[in-house]
């Protein structure tokens, strides 16, 4: 109970009562994406100062290599399971959005962590930055190669006589290179990277003087932020509409299951009980945000309302109030 106790998460269940009930509270835009910016600045320089006073120790490297692991792993996995019961499109879609990681869930364990005064690595951020991408470039391959297949079964009827079939494509074909730009220099994502590197380099002196940004304003944006992401979470429900109780109790399991991963890898590399927790954090978690907009212009044939809705009106708000709590318990059971 004592999640529902923190003013953040209360925030958010109260975002979800306004929309509910069909309130016009609403956040602007633009003030949403500053929200979102101003969080992930202040991750970053947190990290980075963190890792000017630990260094790059065994631990960070490992905890690193574990990140890039699981953000190949999962997508691979979810992919062979979902392929069985879905379109190869929408198989890849969904692969991807549980196989990223959402940023707000990261930063909601970090501050759940701060307040249980439970350690960790400030190289945790880049683990975040490092497990997006993996996901992404998997889908856009396991799209083409879905249209080249396809491709391939056209030109057979063609060859077989019928003609009208000639020189059809099912879809755009997207370049490896062009993901790989798209993923690496995502506006979000550079961002948080710099910031760590701003606080790598200043250390001390840096988080001294920027205490009043990153430290004493976090959990007020960080609780702003969580009610412009519950408002949108109930609006996003009747996505959820026509999905089948497989897919349904995929988005229950399936991070759950990620989070076991996780945690067996966290015990094999033997990690510190913070890290372990966010590694099973962002394993548990999927995309909303980042994955969705790039599947929305790489992969066009998948539904965006099956894995938005999946991810947005179930994972996030499971992982939010229920999954936080529990994986840092589970935890705390395997590491002192």
């Amino acid at each position: 109970m004592q999640v529902f106790l923190d003013p953040a998460i209360l925030f958010f269940v109260f975002g979800v009562f306004a929309a509910s009930v069909k309130s016009n509270l609403e956040i602007p835009p633009a003030i949403s994406r500053f929200l979102s910016l101003y969080l992930l600045m202040a991750l970053g320089l947190k990290g980075g100062f963190a890792l000017s006073h630990s260094g790059f120790t065994r631990e960070v490297a490992t905890s690193l290599g574990s990140a890039i692991a699981l953000a190949v792993v999962i997508p691979l996995l979810g992919y062979a399971v979902l392929k069985r019961y879905l379109s190869g499109f929408d198989a890849a879609a969904v692969a991807a959005t549980y196989g990223s990681v959402s940023a707000v869930t990261f930063v909601t364990a970090v501050q759940y962590l701060d307040n249980n005064s439970i350690a960790f690595g400030g190289h945790m951020a880049a683990a975040m930055a490092l497990m997006e991408s993996p996901a992404i470039i998997l889908a856009v391959f396991f799209a083409n190669s879905h249209r080249q297949q396809q491709t391939a079964r056209s030109n057979i009827q063609v060859h077989s006589g019928v003609a009208a079939l000639m020189g059809s494509s099912s879809g755009p074909s997207h370049s490896l290179k062009k993901i790989l730009h798209e993923s690496f220099t995502d506006g979000a994502q550079l961002l948080l990277l710099g910031a760590m590197l701003v606080g790598l380099i200043t250390g001390e002196t840096g988080k001294a003087a920027m205490e009043p940004f990153s430290g004493d304003l976090f959990k007020g944006m960080l609780a702003f932020f969580l009610l412009d992401m519950g408002l949108l979470t109930a609006r996003s429900v009747h996505q959820l509409k026509g999905i089948s109780p497989g897919l349904l109790a995929y988005a229950v399991l399936a991070p759950i299951l990620h989070a076991a991963l996780a945690l067996v890898l966290a015990l094999v590399t033997e990690v510190s009980r913070g890290d372990a927790t966010l590694l099973m954090v962002l394993a548990a978690s999927a995309s909303y945000i980042a994955v969705p907009a790039v599947l929305r212009t790489a992969v066009p044939e998948a539904k965006p309302s099956l894995y938005i809705g999946m991810s947005l009106g179930i994972t996030f708000p499971l992982n939010l109030l229920i999954g936080i709590p529990c994986y840092t318990w589970v935890s705390g059971q395997f590491f002192s």
